[in-house]
């Protein structure tokens, strides 16, 4: 009996700086089903967008990613997370600064784990300064408030910090 199409479609999760660009990086890809912007890897529950920016909150702003696996794999999701910030800096991407701006990949599953922490050695083989991006279990994905979700497609590339990777 061959698997649903549903049963195809998979989540990952990244953080990189401002989820507004983020998201807009990954939104641009074939076989991407959905994306939604929000608030992950804190203590605070059902944080807002003011508790989170306080870096009381622990949570960093992050994009989860709905992809078809059939489509898009998930190496290639950490290529263009690894291109779409700096993941040398601690706490901050460009003008942002706050453990919410920090870099990190949210994995799903123990396959998830094992390919991010592979790309992270092969990244850091290519550049000298040390990657800090941290890898850790996704735990509980706190959607942010509506007007923040699409904000590039609704405001244009203009409205926002779009990051690329210095080194690569």
């Amino acid at each position: 009996m061959k698997n649903s199409k549903k049963q195809m479609f998979q989540k990952a999760t990244f953080a990189g700086g401002c989820f507004w660009g983020m998201e807009y990086q990954f939104q641009k890809l074939n076989g991407i089903v959905q994306t939604r912007v929000g608030y992950t890897g804190g203590k605070t529950k059902n944080p807002t967008y003011e508790q989170v920016c306080s870096d009381k909150s622990g949570h960093a702003e992050a994009v989860e990613v709905t992809f078809d696996s059939e489509k898009i794999s998930y190496e290639k999701l950490l290529e263009v997370f690894w291109k779409s910030h700096d993941p040398t800096t601690m706490n901050m991407q460009w003008p942002d600064i706050g453990s919410q701006y920090r870099s990190a990949i949210f994995y799903h599953n123990i396959e998830q784990k094992k390919a991010a922490e592979k790309s992270l050695k092969e990244i850091q083989k290519k550049i000298t300064k040390k990657i800090v991006t941290e890898i850790t279990k996704a735990s509980e994905f706190y959607a942010a408030e509506e007007h923040h979700q699409d904000y590039v497609k609704n405001h244009g590339v203009g409205s926002c910090h779009i990051a690329r990777n210095p080194y690569l």
